[in-house]
């Protein structure tokens, strides 16, 4: 479809969804017509199909099926312990290549060196690794360093390129066939001969060939031929880029979709920048062995476990929070100070909330306490330390309670310990899963009920999680399909809903940069927002609708999707993918596409009501 098509029919939706309140905008003057009383509950179809996308990132052909046979209580009784959920085979197959998931940070900084450690080896002071193809990505990487130095021009004469290519070429035993292909062949027909050929011909060659040709392979290539060209092209992005591949595979193939879910939200709740220097090495292990296995136990290990990760204190510059009477570092730059940048977060983002009840003079506080804790050598991926040194030792005030003198590392336990159980963080922390799980305004009966809950248990998350999927709120029927998705929803519960077999999630994160959501790169500690108000402009619209038209073409780089799923007329197709019937707003937008496109011709029907389903307003909302 024309994007100028794309366009119109965005300005469509915007006009329609605006009218009905979806995008949380005001509704005009004019008074619609009253809507239809709403059902006293929700069928059983809509219950699972709500489960379905508000407990995991939409539906799988085949989900309502197997939740109805295995009961909607069990399934949710097993999302909430996803150790008893066998894991997708092939989830653990895609993520298989991605081996710096894996790593400790110290094993991670070795095999994929960060920008000052290439630069140590351009100048000699660091030996280049083993592994022959890292090396000759960090090779090209140096000289790349080098000529930056030089004529700020990071990319070498394309006709200089190919020359070496066919130099090299012209050194290996390859029929005049072969060099044909591998210089002159579809992508598809290279890689065909590639996987023919011995590794040391393959790296060899893969070293040689122009760069824009070694990307234009990548797209189609098998995991482990993808992996050289990803390494031999930008080895340091490799860390970021397994990180948004692995987040956006789990969500689209995991079974324990409710892990994946939560582990999002709460990423975003003790939000890192990935960007900030250190955190480029540090992100993997704190999402991994800080936020992940905290998801659904008590909240104050999870909050323990953030205010010691190497990640979060380098994040909000706590490493270099010191009291006044801490020793000077001959070896530092700038003079050492405090730093209220995590006291302020950690009460405003992590626990109380902005309207918590805390003060200026509280924060300043907190902050004392936490002085001392820092880091060994960040940009080494150093671990947490607690340095006697720099921690302030004197008296705080905390929220009316004294933390006396001289108390050390347990004056920050003692914070975490007050805030962890203060009744305004039961409170907060019932609001921000009310507002991602039920509504942009959720009732304050059902905060209520959870903030109950998290006060008696402990803070016990999945017990509150139990509470609000226990509340007939949750459950209302004006909850379905209430809540407008964010990028990441949107772009994985439409795959998921047209069953796309992916084999590399590369485009789908470039794809996020463009929908707003960089994954791991919202830059205020804030996190990504869980109103689905906050995620709805025309640009966006825009580019969801592109995306959708794209996906349903099987035009996604990486991601196969079978045309013969789209086959009978529109209201089946909508009803595959929607897994319920249309609204009339959607049903009138797809028609109103349809006709705005003359050029569709029979055999692109059904992949056209596909992507218009999947742009339609039913399908923004979850």
């Amino acid at each position: 479809m024309r994007q100028s098509v794309s366009l119109s029919l965005c300005l469509s939706l915007f006009l329609i969804s605006t009218s009905t309140g979806l995008y949380g905008k005001k509704k005009p003057k004019a008074v619609p017509p009253a809507p239809a009383p709403a059902p006293a509950s929700m069928t059983s179809e809509q219950k699972t199909l709500h489960a379905l996308n508000r407990l995991a990132f939409g539906a799988r052909p085949g989900s309502l099926e197997e939740i109805r046979q295995m009961g909607l209580d069990r399934w949710i009784d097993a999302q909430l312990h996803p150790e008893t959920i066998a894991e997708n085979p092939t989830l653990e197959a895609r993520l298989a290549p991605l081996d710096s998931l894996r790593m400790s940070t110290e094993e991670l900084l070795h095999n994929y060196p960060s920008r000052q450690m290439v630069k140590a080896m351009s100048e000699g002071r660091m030996e280049l690794p083993a592994d022959p193809t890292m090396r000759a990505g960090l090779k090209n990487a140096m000289e790349r360093y080098e000529q930056n130095k030089a004529t700020d021009t990071a990319a070498p004469a394309p006709a200089k390129a190919n020359a070496d290519f066919r130099t090299v070429l012209d050194s290996m035993p390859l029929s005049a066939e072969q060099k044909a292909t591998l210089t002159r062949g579809t992508p598809e027909a290279r890689i065909t001969l590639l996987q023919t050929l011995p590794p040391d011909q393959v790296l060899s060659i893969l070293i040689a060939l122009p760069a824009g040709s070694r990307t234009r392979l990548a797209s189609s290539a098998p995991p482990e031929l993808r992996r050289k060209i990803q390494l031999l092209t930008n080895p340091m992005q490799t860390v970021n880029r397994d990180l948004t591949e692995g987040k956006l595979l789990r969500a689209v193939y995991s079974n324990r979709q409710l892990e994946e879910v939560l582990t999002d939200f709460w990423y975003n709740h003790f939000n890192v920048y990935i960007d900030k220097g250190a955190d480029r090495n540090l992100v993997t292990a704190y999402e991994r062995d800080v936020i992940r296995p905290h998801v659904l136990g008590k909240f104050k290990d999870m909050l323990l476990a953030t205010a010691q990760s190497p990640a979060m204190l380098f994040y909000l510059d706590n490493w270099q929070s010191a009291g006044p009477d801490a020793r000077a570092n001959p070896n530092q730059k700038r003079r050492q100070g405090l730093n209220e940048n995590y006291g302020r977060e950690l009460m405003e983002l992590h626990t109380l909330g902005v309207d918590g009840g805390y003060t200026q003079q509280d924060v300043t506080e907190v902050a004392r306490c936490f002085t001392g804790w820092t880091l060994k050598q960040p940009q080494s991926g150093g671990d947490f330390q607690f340095n006697p040194r720099t921690h302030d030792q004197g008296e705080k005030h905390v929220l009316g309670v004294t933390i006396p003198a001289g108390g050390g590392m347990n004056d920050g336990l003692q914070v975490l310990d007050i805030l962890a159980h203060h009744p305004s963080t039961g409170r907060f922390i019932a609001k921000s899963l009310a507002i991602r799980f039920v509504s942009d305004d959720p009732p304050e009966s059902l905060t209520a009920k959870m903030a109950t809950t998290f006060t008696n248990t402990d803070g016990d998350l999945r017990e509150v999680m139990r509470t609000m999927l226990a509340a007939p709120e949750f459950w209302a029927p004006e909850a379905f399909r209430s809540k407008v998705k964010s990028p990441l929803e949107m772009v994985v519960s439409a795959v998921r809903a047209v069953n796309g077999d992916m084999e590399t999630a590369t485009a789908l994160a470039a794809l996020m940069t463009q929908l707003g959501e960089p994954l791991y790169r919202k830059q205020e500690p804030t996190g990504y927002s869980n109103r689905g108000g906050d995620w709805m402009n025309s640009a966006s619209l825009l580019a969801r609708m592109n995306f959708a038209n794209s996906l349903a073409q099987a035009k996604i780089p990486g991601i196969r999707v079978d045309a013969a799923r789209f086959s009978g007329d529109a209201r089946q197709i909508e009803r595959s993918l929607l897994l319920t019937d249309p609204s009339p707003d959607s049903i009138a937008a797809i028609q109103a596409g349809l006709d705005e496109n003359k050029e569709i011709t029979a055999d692109r029907i059904g992949s056209a009501v596909a992507g218009l389903t999947l742009g339609s307003p039913d399908f923004q909302r979850r």
